[in-house]
């Protein structure tokens, strides 16, 4: 049996609000983020480029989305990276690359830092609505403490 991984972690700005639509019967978000890269060239300039994904978020993490993030917002992202093809009006095959979102933490939320590690299957329009309960991380750091407390709550215990 071959091992494989597709995992895709990064760190960067909301470059355009979460649109969300019905996809299957269930909601579906899709925002972009970007992430910065900088070197030094051969002559010792610095040079810098951004780089922009697609981020695509399904169910109660899309519902999240929708309510917290906007055009500017740091976040976390992780998930799986997929290319979906598909051919334009025009007879053209298209290619999108896309990250589908399994966990996101959102950074710049003044005083604590969210973990919303809601996971994402394989086939998100298939799934059924009753799904076991996952349970949300909540870290709560103040000017204080130097280590974050952890608690476990229930995703039926928070307001999103």
């Amino acid at each position: 049996m071959a091992f494989s991984l597709n995992r895709a972690q990064l760190i960067g700005n909301v470059t355009r609000a979460p649109e969300v639509r019905l996809a299957g019967g269930q909601k579906v978000a899709t925002f972009g983020v970007a992430t910065n890269f900088s070197w030094k060239d051969q002559t010792g300039q610095r040079k810098d480029r951004a780089e922009f994904h697609n981020i695509v978020a399904w169910r109660k993490l899309a519902e999240i989305c929708e309510q917290y993030l906007h055009k500017g917002s740091k976040v976390y992202i992780e998930g799986r990276i997929q290319t979906r093809d598909w051919e334009g009006e025009d007879g053209v095959k298209r290619y999108r690359t896309e990250i589908v979102l399994d966990n996101m933490i959102m950074l710049d939320k003044k005083g604590d830092a969210v973990s919303a590690p809601i996971s994402n299957d394989d086939e998100p329009a298939d799934q059924p609505a009753d799904r076991p309960q996952r349970n949300i991380k909540v870290e709560k750091k103040t000017a204080k403490e130097e280590q974050p407390q952890e608690e476990e709550v229930s995703i039926d215990d928070l307001p999103f």
